[in-house]
């Protein structure tokens, strides 16, 4: 199969969407920004702007130039490329079956239904038929990975889901803004008080027991507020491989992509 699927993000969840095309044979190409604020790194392919080449489960993921010679260098080796192309320049010279957006920005940063025969939108930001042709349920609970025909996504309520009896305390943001410094890394358990990072000289401590799933990347400048850092209550999170929730919202964006496939005859 050599149809060229281009997904905008390459975060934890959409590492997950990533794996599943990537496994079902198409060709992949991923687009992340300059500075990816990705905070499970350890599952995520946009951890190849920083270290060039990154592993998430079966997948090897390459930070190449956008030339059309090294993309396809990579698919021959069977891994994925990922360029710097946070505005989608490169869409209209490849033309690609489908763009999926899986910034998981909350919002819309230009993805539209020109972009591609096939166009598909994850979480709050999208209306379906208007923005993209689909959009993916992205919330916790029973509609999780529902593909959304017409309408929006639910919006997004600023609360994090609810996992092991933690919501938004498991959620760690910059008190100020400045250059982050690491204390403790993605899988080490932490207990309630320790410092986990520094915020320029502001320490960010450890709200309960628990194991440290996800640290933005070190040496970043960030804004007072943004999400920085993911306390797991759960002391035996896997966080070296793709999380059900991910897992999820891919079967949910492969299946969108089989099914449009179904109504256009492609």
């Amino acid at each position: 199969m050599n149809k060229l699927i281009i997904i905008r993000g390459g975060g934890d969840l959409a590492t997950g969407v990533i794996q599943k095309f990537f496994r079902a044979g198409f060709n992949v190409l991923v687009l992340e920004t300059n500075f990816p604020t990705a905070i499970r790194r350890t599952v995520s392919l946009s951890e190849a702007v920083y270290t060039g080449t990154t592993f998430v489960e079966d997948m090897t993921c390459q930070l190449v130039s956008p030339e059309i010679s090294e993309i396809k260098k990579i698919w021959s080796r069977n891994e994925i490329p990922l360029i710097i192309d946070s505005e989608g320049k490169i869409i209209e010279t490849l033309q690609p079956d489908a763009v999926i957006d899986a910034i998981m920005a909350k919002c819309n940063l230009g993805t539209n239904r020109n972009m591609a025969p096939i166009t598909i939108g994850l979480g709050p930001g999208f209306a379906a038929k208007v923005d993209v042709d689909i959009v993916i349920e992205t919330k916790r609970g029973h509609n999780l990975g529902r593909l959304i025909m017409e309408g929006s996504a639910i919006p997004n309520t600023g609360i994090p889901g609810l996992i092991g009896g933690k919501s938004t305390e498991r959620v760690l943001y910059a008190p100020k803004s400045g250059k982050i410094k690491h204390i403790r890394k993605i899988g080490d358990l932490v207990q309630q008080g320790e410092i986990l990072f520094y915020v320029s000289d502001m320490p960010v401590q450890a709200p309960f027991d628990g194991l440290l799933r996800g640290l933005i990347q070190e040496n970043l400048e960030v804004s007072k507020g943004t999400k920085v850092g993911d306390v797991d209550p759960r002391k035996d999170v896997d966080v070296y491989t793709i999380s059900d929730k991910a897992r999820c919202i891919g079967g949910g964006v492969l299946e969108a992509y089989l099914y449009l496939c179904t109504l256009t005859g492609r």
